[in-house]
């Protein structure tokens, strides 16, 4: 029976918040879609050091970052994962600097790893984003880690109309506290009801389509073999048991 690791990465620096509120949701649901089938790990970056890629190209000679920091621990753990959550708060529109210094710095090793192209992983990867305000770069948000998606060879996937599109968006009206979103839907409130339904939703589906892939992955692993593409994906199957037909 296929299994697959679900790894959530908490963007915000704070140890608990309304990234990490929403990503729980994400993960519980999840894992009730999948019962015994999904392995879920919550990655938080509050407390991590991560800097930002110096452009020193060592990495070509090392085939790893050259900066040591907490980096390889969360490379180790997104390159052992089958589907990646990210739940990340709005910052200036965009995405929190310490995941994009994550994001240049995968992105620039695997290249370097795997000789200029990035292997196709076929990670699943659905995205969570919350801000202060209603309109404030959710969307855009989105848009970035979804084309970062895209950009390694994953396969971004949404959770159901009318709550998620793209994916998961709330807002704290204007509520900086660290549990405004957990206290708003507990108090009824339509939007954080909106927000914590998507989230459980995009759970649900991720989990569900990385099984579907996983699965596929391993009827169709002497084809994805002489391709040479997907190396990182067929690293990641279990050993060859009973096949198709």
């Amino acid at each position: 029976m296929q299994t697959v690791k679900l790894l959530g990465i908490s963007g915000s620096p704070r140890k608990r918040g309304n990234s990490r509120y929403l990503l729980e949701r994400v993960l519980a649901a999840a894992d009730a879609a999948a019962a015994g089938r999904v392995e879920t790990d919550l990655y938080s970056f509050a407390g991590k050091k991560i800097g930002p890629c110096v452009s020193c190209f060592r990495c070509e000679d090392l085939g790893d970052c050259a900066t040591r920091d907490d980096f390889q621990e969360l490379r180790d753990a997104w390159l052992a994962a089958d589907a990646i959550i990210y739940s990340v708060p709005v910052y200036h529109m965009g995405i929190p600097g310490q995941v994009k210094c994550f994001i240049d710095r995968l992105g620039n090793t695997l290249c370097v790893e795997e000789e200029g192209d990035i292997s196709k992983p076929l990670k699943v990867v659905g995205v969570v984003v919350q801000g202060d305000c209603i309109f404030s770069g959710q969307e855009q948000v989105m848009v970035a880690l979804i084309n970062h998606a895209v950009l390694m060879g994953c396969i971004p996937v949404a959770g159901d109309p009318w709550q998620s599109y793209l994916g998961a968006a709330g807002w704290t009206r204007q509520d900086l506290g660290q549990d405004s979103l957990r206290d708003l839907y507990e108090s009824g409130e339509a939007d954080a009801k909106v927000a914590v339904a998507a989230a459980e939703s995009l759970g649900k589906r991720v989990a569900q389509t990385a099984l579907l892939i996983k699965a596929g992955g391993a009827a169709c692993r002497d084809m994805l073999a002489a391709d040479g593409a997907y190396g990182l994906f067929l690293s990641r199957l279990q050993s060859r048991g009973p096949q198709p037909g």
